[in-house]
């Protein structure tokens, strides 16, 4: 699994001109399933992310995490982030897992996240959507289970 996190003052994903979910602070994570990923996988990117340290404490250092601050989390399918451009012009998404096989990790990976106690908001899988991010800071990181060793 590939993840773009962004920290958010509000982020929101429309689907034919429909407001489908939207969150106040917190983050916006656009997440890629890749061929091969497993409930291992959804369970080391759902404890990472929610745990990642990128929200600033009253010293201005980047120190507390989505739990910390009872924030909110708008998750969005994207199979894209796995497009691999080393060769010609065109990505190819060949790792990318098969839709069915995608649409029920990203749903587990939802669910593991509310179950940590996360309000969560989603798109929908393979919807052409218009997602809305006022990024805070900017602050953006890349989490992949494949590197987590």
């Amino acid at each position: 699994m590939r993840a773009v996190v962004q920290r958010v003052n509000f982020s929101s994903v429309e689907v034919d001109g429909q407001i489908v979910g939207s969150i106040k602070k917190g983050i916006n994570v656009l997440l890629g399933v890749e061929e091969g990923d497993s409930l291992q996988d959804v369970k080391y990117m759902s404890d990472k992310i929610v745990n990642l340290r990128i929200f600033e404490d009253a010293d201005e250092k980047m120190n507390l995490s989505l739990l910390d601050i009872k924030g909110e989390m708008l998750c969005i399918s994207q199979f894209t982030l796995l497009g691999d451009c080393r060769k010609g012009r065109r990505p190819s998404f060949i790792t990318a897992a098969k839709p069915d096989i995608a649409n029920e990790l990203y749903k587990l990976f939802c669910e593991a996240v509310a179950e940590l106690g996360i309000h969560v908001e989603t798109g929908i899988f393979q919807a052409d959507m218009k997602v809305d991010i006022q990024n805070d800071g900017p602050v953006t990181v890349l989490v992949d289970s494949k590197k987590q060793f």
